[in-house]
């Protein structure tokens, strides 16, 4: 195709994406014609976005701190925000370290973690058969085990008491706002992965009342909350004997619980 005839088309689906509502048209676009291989595939690619369904599913990836993740078709896609947790993990690891991932999704935090860290020990654990598909193929070159299962069932007893770092961006959306949450993510990403129950703290207060009997002394849970939410998840997670301070990335608006162990 010459430059001239890549340009018209350029602009077309810049068109497209534009009267889809799409307010990032430009660099969708030229995302979408590096990727399809054919005019055919292009066409379809587009027409995927135009229908609502989130960009990274439609290229098949998300870009997370500087590298690309596999993403699936009804898989949870990892949000900038996101970002801050793995970068606070990142600050915190060891070297041989057991990382664990609860509602892993797509496994980037875990993933990004492990590709910063030295000789670390990953794991990751998802309840949607999709996710725990997605998140294998991620951490396949990364030494990890991703298990299904609901929060910790899933993971070897072996661990208990031994994790350094566990790592949750568990749902945190009340039941009740998830209808006015972007079509993209309430249409096509599960709803397990964004309802929290009642004041979106429900998987809060799961995984804070087992982190305990899982985490090394000294050993820290990082979890993903909303500003609004965070002096509550912080309450919950000191209920049950964790040490808690509340971080935040204002460039973000993202907000992370540190909880840490006894013991360190």
């Amino acid at each position: 195709m010459s430059v001239e005839g890549e340009s018209r088309l350029l602009t077309d689906i810049i068109t497209e994406l534009r009267a889809a509502g799409c307010v990032f048209a430009e660099d969708e676009a030229e995302l979408l014609l590096r990727t399809a291989g054919t005019r055919a595939e292009l066409a379809e690619l587009t027409r995927c976005r135009i229908d609502g369904l989130p960009l990274e599913v439609v290229l098949g990836w998300a870009e997370f701190l500087g590298d690309r993740f596999v993403v699936e078709p009804g898989v949870f896609v990892p949000r900038r925000r996101s970002e801050f947790l793995a970068e606070q993990a990142i600050s915190l690891v060891r070297p041989g370290a057991v990382v664990v991932e609860l509602c892993c999704g797509s496994a980037a935090i875990a993933a990004a973690v492990a590709r910063a860290a030295e000789r670390i020990e990953p794991h990751a654990c998802d309840i949607d058969p999709n996710c725990v598909r997605c998140a294998r193929r991620n951490l396949a070159d990364l030494g990890g085990t991703v298990h299904r299962g609901d929060l910790y069932e899933p993971l070897p007893g072996e661990l208990r008491g031994r994790v350094e770092l566990l790592l949750a961006n568990a749902p945190y959306v009340p039941t009740e706002e998830i209808a006015s949450m972007p079509p993209e993510a309430r249409e096509h990403e599960p709803p397990v992965a964004l309802d929290g129950g009642a004041d979106g703290l429900d998987v809060h207060r799961a995984v804070a009342a087992e982190a305990p009997e899982w985490l090394s002394p000294g050993g820290r849970l990082l979890l993903e909350t909303s500003g609004w939410q965070a002096e509550r998840s912080a309450a919950v997670c000191a209920e049950y004997g964790l040490d808690t301070r509340v971080t935040r990335c204002e460039e973000t608006d993202a907000t992370v619980i540190i909880a840490t162990a006894p013991g360190a």
